[in-house]
């Protein structure tokens, strides 16, 4: 799909986000700026999350309240993880939907996938998305 605007890119996050319950992992790929935050920010809104929705770049996860938890992580500043990171992020999947950005830093670590999403500007406002249903893919 192509989108023309942020809240476009979200309005797709939300749709996605009807199909996903507690254990699904949505991982998210696409150059720096692509919409991968503003994509979860919609899929977090359409699950009933009502507070801010922002990047966890530098704090490597969130975790947002809604009637099935939602975890955001972003796993941009690491180089593969190790058994001892990993255990510092795996309580994020207990219990949430998880979204992942930059997961090829993990993919050896991630649970199953349930959907890959991949953005990609076309233009200044304008993505495409993809969205595949993995079901068991890493990356």
């Amino acid at each position: 799909m192509t989108t023309h605007s942020g809240a476009e890119t979200e309005a797709a996050g939300a749709r996605l986000a009807m199909t996903l319950q507690a254990g699904d992992v949505v991982t998210i790929t696409g150059e720096l700026g692509a919409g991968k935050t503003t994509f979860v920010r919609g899929a977090c809104r359409a699950l009933g999350v009502t507070g801010a929705v922002t990047s966890p770049t530098f704090t490597i996860g969130h975790r947002y309240e809604a009637p099935t938890p939602v975890a955001h992580l972003d796993l941009y500043r690491f180089v593969g993880l190790s058994s001892s990171e990993w255990g510092d992020l795996e309580p994020y999947f207990d219990g949430t939907i998880c979204f992942v950005e930059w997961p090829e830093q993990g993919a050896a670590w991630l649970p199953r996938v349930r959907a890959v999403v991949h953005l990609e500007h076309v233009a200044a406002d304008t993505r495409t998305i993809t969205i595949d249903d993995a079901d068991d893919s890493r990356v």
